[in-house]
This record gives structure tokens, sequence and C-alpha cells, in this order.
């Protein structure tokens, strides 16, 4: 038995630590039946566990919701959302990344993914001149009660509004009231895992003061490690990670669920249709979900 797997026993499955008093695992003596490190729980004031590895359910969501979507597809999807974003940012910051941290941050992400500068400088030009665009957060319940916040860009918030109240409500969802509520704000360190093991990456993340660590693919499917914190720790986190080692690649804000559903398989193949087509609604930056798979 491996680490990862006595430690996936501490911790039940679909559940993040934000939602009840976890404890962190100090690592015993090895086991000598099993050959195995064994973990005690100690008393400590803010939580940490690796969830992906660890909660199956999210790992195997992750790759249910992006496996519908070729490659060629996926990266002009990527160019198409972050051109946005960076609209987005520069309409709530300015155009000057010096002085707005939001935009940095995607252009860092931009960079690490390799999209054009010119893209990068015409979303942004673009973004100085579409005055009439607004940014709207539209709330909705999907398949099994699973819960989505979705992130749009418009010039019509009518027009938009409705059509993806249409789109929800051919795939088995409807706008709702509330499921904000259900979301962190959250900073996000992006790191390279270059065979980093799920016990190392618990370490790190507490050592360097994140709250948890995800397991993730990007879309050239490398191994990534995302480090969650408090959004106003996001930049003492990632120097805490590079003093130890760790290639960090970007930082970033995401909207985490603490109060994730678990959903069968069924649900899970009608969530991933859902997002797919939300995701390709002109008007749709990103969709966050509460989604994890029933094990």
């Amino acid at each position: 038995m491996s680490g990862g797997a006595v430690l996936r026993f501490l911790l039940p499955k679909c559940k993040p630590a934000a939602s009840m008093p976890w404890k962190v695992p100090r690592r015993r003596p090895v086991d000598t039946r099993t050959g195995s490190p064994q973990w005690d729980l100690l008393p400590q004031g803010r939580a940490v566990h690796f969830s992906a590895l660890l909660l199956a359910g999210h790992n195997k969501w992750s790759k249910v919701k992006d496996i519908k979507i070729p490659k060629d597809a996926a990266r002009a999807r990527i160019i198409t959302k972050f051109s946005m974003l960076i609209k987005v940012a520069v309409k709530e910051g300015g155009s000057n990344p010096e002085f707005n941290v939001a935009l940095a941050q995607l252009i860092e992400q931009c960079r690490n993914k390799n999209i054009p500068k010119a893209t990068i400088e015409a979303a942004i030009h673009g973004a100085e001149k579409s005055k009439a665009a607004s940014h709207h957060f539209y709330e909705a319940r999907g398949p099994g009660g699973c819960l989505l916040l979705i992130e749009v860009f418009t010039d019509n918030n009518t027009r938009s509004h409705q059509e993806i109240k249409h789109l929800l409500l051919k795939n088995g969802a409807v706008l709702c009231v509330g499921a904000l509520n259900n979301f962190d704000r959250k900073g996000v360190v992006v790191a390279s895992r270059d065979g980093v093991s799920a016990e190392r990456a618990l370490e790190l993340a507490i050592e360097a003061g994140a709250e948890d660590v995800h397991e993730t693919e990007d879309e050239e499917q490398r191994s990534l490690l995302q480090f969650i914190c408090d959004l106003s720790s996001t930049k003492g986190v990632r120097t805490a990670l590079e003093a130890f080692g760790v290639h960090t690649l970007s930082t970033g804000m995401e909207y985490i669920s603490h109060t994730p559903t678990p959903l069968p398989q069924n649900q899970l193949d009608a969530s991933a249709t859902l997002l797919e087509v939300l995701n390709n609604y002109p008007d749709v930056v990103r969709v966050w979900d509460n989604i994890c798979a029933l094990e």
C-alpha cells in the first residue's frame, strides 16, 4: 500500500478541507508489515490535504469534463477565453499590468501557454475600445443538483441572459439564486509537478502556507500542481514554494467550492455536456462548478 493510499483512508471522498476541521497529517516511521509510511492527525490552525490525488472523485470529474474537447479546438478555446479574461481585467483595473495584478497574472498565464504576444496586445487594446461590454455572474443548478457559477462578458446582458437560460433548460439545468454562496475566491499558484509525490506535495503545501493542493493537467496533458491559498497570501505562497525548489508557472484567482456535489457516471456525463455547451457560448468566459465523481 502506498503512502497516498494510507492517506486516502483519513479523508472522506468528495469532501474539501474547507468544509470541516481537518488536522494536518504527521508522518511516523514506516510500518514494517506494509512498507508504507504511517500518519497521525495533528491539531492545526488551518486545513491542508492533497485533494485531487487522494479524493479520486475530483480527479475523475476533471478527466470526464475535458475528454470531449479535441486538442485543436481546446487550443483555440483557450486563446479565445484568455482574450476575454484580459478584456475583463482591463475593464476592471486598467491596461497597465504594473498597476493591475489580475492583468499581470493573466499575461504570465498566457506566456506559459505560448499564446502569441500579438494576441495578448490585441486583447488589451480591444478592451480599451469596447467600453460597452459588461461583466456578470449567472448562478445555475445542473444535473443532480450540482451548482454552477457562469462568468460572462457581454455587450448585451439581456440577450446573453436569455440565451444562457435557454441553453441551461435544454441540458437539464436552470438559473438559480444562492449558488455563489457555495464558492470562495481563492488564490491559486500553479506549479510543475516534476515527479513530486502526493506526500511531498502535501508537505510543500503545509510548509508554504497553502490551504490545499490539487493535481491537474494542462492542454498538453502535462501534470501540474495547484496550491490553493487565501487570496491575499498568493504572492507569499509562491515565494515560499520557489524557495523550496518548486518550479512555479503562474498565479491567479479561482472560485473554489466548499460544498462539492458527488454525481454518478450518468450525471457526470450530462454535466460534461452542459459545460461543453456553456463554454462554447461566445459570451461565457469561465464556468466554475462544485462537481466530483461519486465513488
